[in-house]
């Protein structure tokens, strides 16, 4: 597992956040977006998740386009928490493997994770990405009294 690298910018510092840190803001739960390659071609489509034993899970239609690309597929998994008045926040990537939950006593203990489906409809398929690659970032301001020049956003008190 690798973090991205640090970076600046003229009013905040990029900073890597270690994989373990990462799956904690992770452990949030809220909504976040399932990266899939339809016949090549990149789709996103936001879910609303939680973590079970360190793994992403999601419910998504049967029959959907979502649910068809994500059986036995490397899926990317992003999400994030961003307050563009101060300029700052984080971001998680989430790598690894996507297929459903089928053992019953695991799908049991996912169906009572607060779990819903945010497009309208039938939502009985649970999907779990097991993470190969955690990586995250940090969006730190540089020290109170400092605006950006261009838009004369404050730092955060």
């Amino acid at each position: 597992m690798t973090a991205p690298a640090q970076g600046r910018t003229d009013d905040a510092d990029v900073a890597p956040i270690e994989p373990r840190a990462c799956l904690a803001l992770l452990g949030t739960g809220g909504v976040g977006r399932v990266a899939v390659s339809m016949g090549a071609v990149p789709a996103v489509f936001p879910v609303h998740y939680a973590m079970l034993d360190g793994e992403v899970v999601f419910r998504t239609g049967r029959g959907t386009r979502l649910d068809a690309a994500m059986r036995n597929a490397v899926v990317a998994f992003e999400v994030d928490d961003v307050d563009p008045q101060y300029r700052e926040g984080w971001s998680v990537l989430v790598v690894g493997i996507a297929d459903e939950i089928t053992d019953d006593a695991r799908r049991a203990r996912a169906e009572a994770l607060p779990l819903r489906p945010l497009a309208p409809g039938s939502a009985e398929g649970v999907m779990v990405i097991r993470p190969e690659l955690v990586s995250g970032r940090r969006i730190v301001p540089h020290p109170q009294g400092h605006r950006d020049p261009e838009m004369g956003i404050p730092v955060r008190p």
